[in-house]
């Protein structure tokens, strides 16, 4: 971690909440780089972080064998409910509530599906942590910079943030920080 600053206090401060935030969303494993610049007399506020690649998704194969019966019913035999919550909601969302039928909790009949449902993506750990990831992000950020500009590309979230209007020299920092980080 590297916290850019004027203000050698300030950095400090900075770095104490970076650690107490990814310390209480458990992300100090995650996160392989973080970089900040900070000047609160443009005011420019700049986030960098590179964080680790997730497991890999998890799809319904993974966690269910697919079954069609004779009414044209596809019957969904749990072998690992780990993502059943994750599965249930996503069903629901592409075939609807009432077709949906849940008799025991390994057992999932789906009335005439209308969605090709092999190879679906159950859950996908990247996103989840991307998420995680901004949510850090927006914690640590000064309250007030609300003008933002995500430059985020793969596993690199950066944002430059500010109250006023965006500079294109913060802008460029913002990508030369990046591909530092990169490498």
């Amino acid at each position: 971690m590297k916290v850019e600053c004027y203000d050698r206090e300030g950095a400090e401060a900075y770095e104490l909440v970076v650690k107490q935030v990814l310390q209480e969303l458990q992300l100090g494993r995650a996160v392989e780089d973080l970089r900040i610049f900070a000047d609160p007399r443009e005011p420019v506020f700049i986030i960098v972080v590179k964080f680790a690649r997730a497991a890999s998704p998890i799809y319904l194969e993974d966690m269910a064998i697919p079954e069609y019966d004779e009414e044209g019913k596809l019957h969904l035999r749990i072998t690992d409910e780990t993502y059943l919550p994750q599965l249930l909601e996503k069903l629901w969302r592409l075939e609807g509530r009432e077709k949906i039928q849940q008799p025991t909790r390994f057992e999932i009949i789906i009335e005439d599906p209308t969605v090709k449902l092999e190879g679906l993506m159950v859950h996908d750990p990247q996103e989840t942590l991307k998420k995680k990831i901004y949510d850090a992000i927006f914690r640590i950020i000064p309250e007030g910079f609300r003008v933002i500009r995500d430059i985020s590309e793969d596993n690199i979230i950066a944002m430059v943030c500010t109250d006023e209007i965006l500079q294109e020299e913060w802008i460029k920092k913002a990508y030369k920080m990046t591909r530092e980080i990169r490498s």
